[in-house]
């Protein structure tokens, strides 16, 4: 393979992302533009290479952890793939989708399905129903002393959203609401009916299933 020092400036990723446009650019280019720079022996394009051969399929659903086991890749350069990842995710969901039934949240949230975790989102929408955020708010088992109305509606208030919906996983693939997802939920409906900002929704979903507790009759 050729280093990056062999390829004429004008072709260079960084270079040719200036010269011509973004849209000309391979993923291995993007990725490359993202990384920065290579290490001794790895041009730049080799570690962009490696990590669009080794992701290429989850890219957008990798951490950090597997990121820095590339050569050439540390915490550094995977926060910046990671960012860039994130910020095309939200960028892309604004005000182009209406939420009219449980199913349509499902695509915001399709990286969170599968986790070991439990995942807390945060979706904003306006006043037409159309997403206008959407954030991770917690890691980890949920109960009402994590997840914090401040946490939860900080972001909802700087974007003016009408209401939200809230969606976590549940990785048992057992999507039946627990007494903490209800209690959580309560306090929740409670801070925003004191800052004018409505629960749409609160859906839980696993792998294979979701359940809507606005449908089931507990919202």
């Amino acid at each position: 393979m050729r280093k990056i020092t062999d390829i004429p400036d004008i072709d260079k990723p960084r270079e040719k992302l200036i010269r011509r446009d973004v849209s000309t650019l391979s993923n291995v280019e993007l990725l490359a533009v993202l990384i920065g720079r290579g290490v001794r022996g790895r041009d730049v394009l080799q570690v962009a290479s490696e990590v669009d051969r080794r992701f290429k399929d989850n890219l957008d659903r990798v951490g950090i952890e597997e990121l820095t086991e590339i050569e050439g890749i540390g915490k550094t350069k995977a926060s910046q793939i990671l960012a860039g990842f994130e910020l095309a995710r939200r960028y892309s969901g604004k005000g182009d989708v209406k939420i009219t039934f449980p199913s349509d949240v499902l695509p915001f949230v399709m990286e969170i399905r599968d986790k070991n975790q439990e995942y807390f989102v945060c979706i904003s929408l306006n006043g037409a129903n159309e997403v206008i955020g959407n954030r991770v708010v917690t890691v980890g088992l949920l109960n009402a002393n994590q997840v914090h109305p401040r946490e939860i509606f900080s972001d909802a208030i700087a974007e003016r959203a009408a209401s939200i919906i809230l969606v976590h996983n549940h990785p048992s693939g057992n999507t039946e609401p627990s007494h903490a997802d209800i209690a959580v939920t309560n306090r929740l409906i409670e801070a925003g009916e004191i800052l004018g900002i409505k629960i749409h929704d609160h859906i839980i979903v696993s792998k294979d299933s979701h359940t809507s507790m606005k449908e089931s009759g507990l919202i």
